[in-house]
């Protein structure tokens, strides 16, 4: 009988792999690679290994400890490389924007304030996974969550603007912050929500028009609307960047729930025509394409645009890169090496096989954000992963395209890496959702216990 007894209870707690081991090796890695770097960069800049190694090395460590031990406590199945990924790209953004604070030019240090919202940001990772145990709670609040989105967006707009852009409000005593890196997060739920309930009468299509199947006239009411919304962010904020965004993922969302080819074409019809529209008459935006068109064309005057100097980094940068803190990136003045073009300074100082490796540890994030997608058991949960993730990888594509000249340079910062309290805050509460929603899809169902002895040894002996 006790043989039976231990037998049955083996049956009934198999189940997935938690895989937390395998994250902690993980966490290793990512948290000793950033502290090399850090040496290498004194070492370049000084001949000496900097003085404030061990507190960085003790404090990113110990937040990447209790981050996994939050996971391994709260999170036991959820995807083991989100976390690791998120921890090696925070703790190289640390890495390069305190190698840049190192050039007088370039104003004052930012790397400590970095690291303190780095700290608030996991902290809120560590709030969303500990109080969200399940992430169909937040179905609840899809039309306060529409409302919430609205008012991050439009908040800016009573601000002053910051080097043409109205992106950013101001509070006594924190500063500056960019609510439209949270508006990403709200605005996914409310249109996972959304989409959930009217995807059915999205599907459904009037005609057939050139391979293509049209939705109904009445059915274009909410991407119209999205539309001009965006076009309205566009023109009082003069925010390509967040317009993009914003758009875009609606659009995305909108296709994977009615899996519809006509949603994504009549999309990049009206983004396309919005923004050579607003291009037209807004200055910023014309600012922003006429850089983008002509990098040089400042040259016959004694100087050339930062997209200019972003290309010559990349140039020199080669295969290989010129070494951690033996590049120039303090040309590209102001802000703008620390924030926008700091991937300009990976580019020259690993080269184009560290900037390939950085791209693809984003790309993987992004690959594991979507296969969380495919294994949400329920409708809500595959919608908001497929759209935090989808935020996630339009924000890395419009960055990555504006700093390497693929598309006008936006304005966003690249997730963890560049400079910006907004941004790593709220990237650390994305990851930390799509963590949950990977918890609860990976997590094995219990095995039902059986109720008599005949049907316990029928468990055992078939």
């Amino acid at each position: 009988m006790s043989s039976t007894t231990t037998n049955t209870t083996t049956i009934g707690t198999i189940g997935a792999p938690s895989r937390r081991n395998t994250e902690l090796a993980m966490l290793v890695f990512a948290v000793l690679v950033p502290v090399f770097a850090y040496v290498n960069v004194g070492l370049a800049k000084d001949g000496s290994v900097p003085a404030g190694v061990l507190g960085y090395s003790l404090g990113l460590g110990l937040l990447a400890g209790i981050a996994h031990l939050v996971v391994r406590k709260w999170a036991p199945y959820a995807d083991p490389l989100m976390l690791p990924i998120a921890t090696l790209l925070n703790g190289m953004g640390l890495i390069f924007i305190w190698r840049l604070d190192q050039e007088p030019s370039l104003g004052k240090a930012m790397a400590p304030n970095q690291l303190m919202w780095s700290t608030f940001g996991v902290a809120l990772f560590l709030a969303i996974l500990i109080f969200l145990k399940d992430h169909r709670v937040l179905q609840r609040y899809t039309y306060i969550s529409m409302v919430v989105a609205l008012v991050l967006l439009v908040a800016p707009v009573f601000f002053p603007g910051v080097n043409g852009a109205k992106i950013w409000i101001t509070i006594p005593g924190l500063g500056s912050l960019q609510p439209g890196e949270f508006a990403k997060i709200i605005i996914a739920i409310f249109f996972a929500g959304y989409l959930m309930v009217k995807r059915d009468a999205l599907a459904l299509a009037s005609r057939r028009f050139m391979g293509l199947y049209l939705p109904r006239g009445r059915d274009l009411g909410p991407i119209l609307v999205i539309w001009a919304l965006s076009l309205m962010i566009l023109v009082f904020e003069t925010d390509l960047g967040t317009s993009l965004l914003f758009f875009g993922l609606f659009v995305v969302m909108l296709y994977v729930a009615t899996e519809r080819t006509s949603w994504i074409v009549f999309g990049l019809l009206l983004s396309g025509g919005g923004a050579v529209a607003v291009a037209t008459f807004e200055s910023h935006v014309q600012t922003r394409v006429d850089n983008w068109l002509n990098p040089l064309a400042l040259a016959s005057n004694g100087g050339v645009t930062e997209t200019a100097q972003a290309m010559y980094s990349f140039g020199s940068g080669g295969i290989l890169g010129s070494g951690l803190g033996q590049g120039y990136s303090r040309l590209i003045l102001g802000i703008a090496p620390k924030s926008d073009y700091i991937l300009a300074t990976v580019g020259e100082e690993i080269g184009l096989a560290g900037l390939m490796a950085t791209l693809l540890l984003y790309g993987l994030l992004i690959e594991r954000g979507l296969r969380t997608a495919l294994a949400a058991r329920d409708p809500f949960g595959k919608l908001l992963a497929v759209g935090l993730t989808g935020a996630f990888a339009l924000q890395v594509f419009v960055v990555a395209g504006g700093v390497t000249g693929l598309i006008p340079l936006t304005g966003m910062t690249m997730p963890f890496l560049a400079q910006g309290g907004s941004s790593v805050i709220a990237n650390w509460a994305l990851v930390a959702i799509l963590l949950r929603i990977s918890d609860t899809a990976r997590r094995p169902a219990p095995a039902p216990a059986p109720s008599t002895d005949a049907e316990m040894t029928q468990v055992v002996r078939p």
